[in-house]
């Protein structure tokens, strides 16, 4: 079944500089000192030593290197190749695999799904292609384990409200446990323009499946 692209290819494309531009921009950060563990620290506080946590739209492996140096087992997955090469080479111990979250099957790659947590931040969820958000979701969910959660973190004036991700989120039965509008752990408000949304599988009903979702 064909996807539509994301928005982040259809940027690379159009840029084929822009990968590394944006791997340089961290680096810089990094460098300058800026605390860039915020997602890492919050995941970890989630979840058991050796954790199995899945980066969803992990980039050059920023956030995913992290929980590997706290003792997680992480699996990276990210549309862009060139990204994916840097996580590769930063953290060769996790596992980075080029992919489309909209069409994540990770058990047909040879890895096996039920992770503790899943972690989609960086605005991920807003360089989808908008007819593949609710698929994506759904995919998410069915990659958790028993009880496991997602956290999913993006921004506002992005492309996609807030109130359509939560419908987005209940359509996939997945229940919001937590709002907050900070990494750091500031409650979400009305004001706020972050959402940083913990899921877990809604227990009233079965999963939809990926065709569903389409």
């Amino acid at each position: 079944t064909m996807v539509g692209t994301s928005k982040w290819v259809e940027i690379t494309d159009a840029d084929p500089t822009h990968s590394q531009r944006y791997i340089d921009r961290f680096a810089k950060m990094a460098e300058e000192g800026r605390d860039l563990a915020g997602e890492a620290r919050f995941a970890d506080a989630m979840v058991p030593r050796g954790a199995r946590v899945l980066d969803a739209g992990c980039g050059p492996g920023r956030v995913g290197s992290q929980l590997v140096a706290l003792g997680h087992q992480v699996v990276g997955v990210d549309v862009d190749p060139v990204l994916i090469a840097e996580a590769q080479r930063v953290c060769p111990s996790a596992t980075w695999l080029v992919g489309d979250l909209a069409e994540l099957d990770l058990e047909a790659r040879g890895v096996a799904g039920g992770f503790d947590a899943i972690l989609c931040a960086g605005n991920v969820m807003t360089f989808l292609a908008p007819s593949t958000r609710g698929q994506v979701l759904v995919h998410l969910g069915r990659h958790l384990a028993e009880g496991g959660r997602l956290v999913v973190g993006f921004g506002a004036d992005r492309g996609y409200e807030f109130e359509e991700f939560r419908r987005h989120a209940e359509e996939a039965h997945l229940a919001e446990t937590l709002a907050l509008g900070t990494w750091d752990l500031r409650p979400f408000t009305a004001a706020s323009d972050f959402l940083i949304s913990v899921l877990g599988r809604a227990v009233s009903s079965s999963p939809p499946t990926a065709d569903q979702a389409a």
